[in-house]
C-alpha cells in the first residue's frame, strides 16, 4: 500500500518535470535556474559573518596581520562566487555600446 502511493508519487513527480522540459524546448528557452529565494541568500550571508568572527580570531591570533587578510580575502572570495552565482553577469557581464562601437564601418 505504501509502495502504491509512493510509485505514484515520483510517477506525478517525473511527469511533471517531464512535461515541464517539454515546455521549455517547444518556447525555445533555456531551461529554468534553479530557485534562489531571498532566505538563502540571506542565510549565506549570516553564515558567512558568523564563521568570520573565528577566522579572523585564529589567523589573526596564529599569524597576525597576514592571517587576519588571508582570513578576510577568503571570506570576500567565498561571498563573491556566491553573488556571482545567484546573480549571473555581476561581474563582466555585458558591456553597454559606446559610439566607438558602431556597427557601420566607415
Amino acid at each position: 500500500m505504501v509502495d502504491q502511493r509512493i510509485d505514484g508519487a515520483v510517477e506525478r513527480r517525473v511527469r511533471r518535470q517531464l512535461a515541464e522540459q517539454q515546455m521549455v524546448v517547444a518556447r525555445g528557452s533555456r531551461a529554468p535556474q534553479g530557485t534562489d529565494s531571498w532566505g538563502e541568500r540571506f542565510g549565506f550571508g549570516i553564515v558567512s559573518m558568523v564563521l568570520a568572527i573565528p577566522l579572523s580570531a585564529i589567523g589573526g591570533g596564529i599569524a597576525h596581520l597576514p592571517g587576519l587578510l588571508v582570513a578576510w580575502v577568503g571570506i570576500v572570495g567565498v561571498n563573491a562566487v556566491q553573488a556571482a552565482r545567484t546573480n549571473p553577469g555581476l561581474f563582466g557581464g555585458r558591456r553597454a555600446k559606446s559610439s566607438q562601437d558602431s556597427e557601420w564601418e566607415d
